[in-house]
């Protein structure tokens, strides 16, 4: 029998969701001994990265058809199809139709890279994902898609020509989502989108994310933790944010969409809050709850940043209390504003980067190591390792315990960028 299809998935975590939904639409319609590519389009390093790895996918299988997907396939999909070694190139809203892996399933290979291109226009979308996924195997957390889309125009991103207009799930279907995951056992849901603060501007009624929390919670009093993913601070409303700092069951930790601390480059990235307003929400959410971390994004080298601005973004780590960090070197994306402002030098960039994520990785021990001797309750994981609230991984040892029991762990140590704790 023919082995099921093989996804591979790049970026974010919405797109470890879609991928999910894929693996199940490609059994499901027969597309089976097909290797599918869910690429990133948010740096160039992340487009080199897909490519890099179809080839060496090939070189070692192949007799394996290669689909590739995924916002780098979406704005670029000629690229991808004048690959030898890809068999067919389909959009974003495309990866989600059960009549594309059905058609893909049944095709026969294109004798030209235009029929093997799959890509229409993503502005015309209107719908976010509506399968239903019973579950994500035995794995503790799973992720629910609540919003597609951003109608942001940032001037570095070119994600929103990847995903197209910003859309929400209606708050009914979400809940519907939910309950289902519930009831197969995760323990932990992550609301997952492109912009999710942006949550529900598109629906009748213009509901806010504050009220899609309020609502989830409510009607799923089985969930043991809901978690945020990346959030814009500058779109926090009332009602989430008293759900963030005022419900035990919303995970203690936020990511924001920081990008970057300093003022005259946070407005030359088109970006709606200032470095002022990030640190003011970090410290109004820790008055009101003390336990809650902190993470960002932060891009390093942005075009007409100086030593001094760049001091700024360091500076905003202490300033903000942000103790986990996702860099990014700056990538100049072609047909974005911010590629056609005067660059730095690459090496200054990547000198920058490394000296941000030399500032993130101390303050990401300093903050584990604060937390040794707490006891807290934690998630289980697979491989000995169960989670903490704030995103804290712990090596757990003692009593083994099930993927998504909730265990209490005494914190013993911190080993490397994680915990070393004892289940007793």
């Amino acid at each position: 029998m023919a082995d099921p299809a093989e996804i591979i998935t790049f970026g974010c975590r919405l797109n470890a969701a879609e991928s999910e939904t894929m693996r199940r639409l490609a059994d499901g319609a027969g597309c089976r001994d097909a290797v599918v590519v869910n690429t990133c389009a948010v740096t160039n390093e992340a487009v080199r990265s897909a490519r890099q790895r179809i080839r060496k996918l090939k070189r070692e299988r192949p007799e394996a058809r290669i689909i590739v997907t995924g916002c780098a396939a979406q704005t670029e999909p000629g690229g991808f199809a004048a690959m030898d070694e890809v068999s067919a190139v389909i959009g974003n809203q495309e990866k989600l139709d059960t009549a594309q892996w059905a058609a893909l399933a049944d095709a026969a290979p294109a004798p030209d890279d235009d029929d093997i291109i799959r890509v229409n226009d993503i502005m015309s979308a209107r719908d976010t994902a509506g399968h239903m996924i019973d579950g994500y195997g035995d794995r503790a957390r799973a992720f629910l898609q609540i919003q597609n889309g951003c109608d942001h125009r940032c001037t570095f991103c070119i994600i929103p020509y990847g995903r197209g207009n910003a859309r929400s799930a209606p708050i009914d279907q979400v809940i519907d989502q939910a309950r289902r995951l519930v009831d197969h056992g995760h323990r932990e849901l992550v609301l997952t989108g492109v912009d999710i603060t942006s949550y529900g501007a598109d629906l009748d009624g213009a509901p806010k994310l504050g009220s899609l929390v309020a609502a989830l919670l409510d009607a799923v009093p089985d969930l043991y933790r809901l978690r945020l993913s990346s959030i814009d601070g500058a779109e926090i409303d009332d009602e989430l944010f008293e759900r963030i700092t005022g419900d035990e069951r919303v995970a203690p930790y936020l990511h924001l969409s920081l990008q970057a601390g300093d003022n005259l480059i946070l407005k030359r990235m088109k970006r709606r809050h200032s470095r002022e307003q990030a640190i003011g929400l970090c410290a109004a959410v820790r008055a009101r709850r003390p336990d809650v971390a902190f993470g960002a994004d932060i891009i390093a080298g942005f075009p007409t940043e100086t030593e001094e601005m760049f001091q700024r973004s360091l500076d905003i780590v202490d300033e903000a209390g942000l103790s986990y960090l996702h860099v990014f070197p700056f990538s100049p994306r072609q047909g974005t504003p911010a590629a056609r402002m005067p660059q730095l030098p690459r090496a200054e960039v990547k000198a920058r980067a490394a000296r941000l994520r030399e500032k993130g990785e101390a303050a990401l021990h300093g903050f584990l190591d604060g937390l040794v001797g707490r006891r807290e309750d934690a998630i289980q994981e697979s491989g000995g390792r169960a989670r903490l609230g704030n995103f804290a991984p712990v090596r757990v040892e003692g009593a083994a315990a099930a993927v998504g029991e909730v265990v209490k762990v005494t914190v013993t140590g911190r080993e490397g960028d994680g915990l070393v704790g004892a289940c007793l």
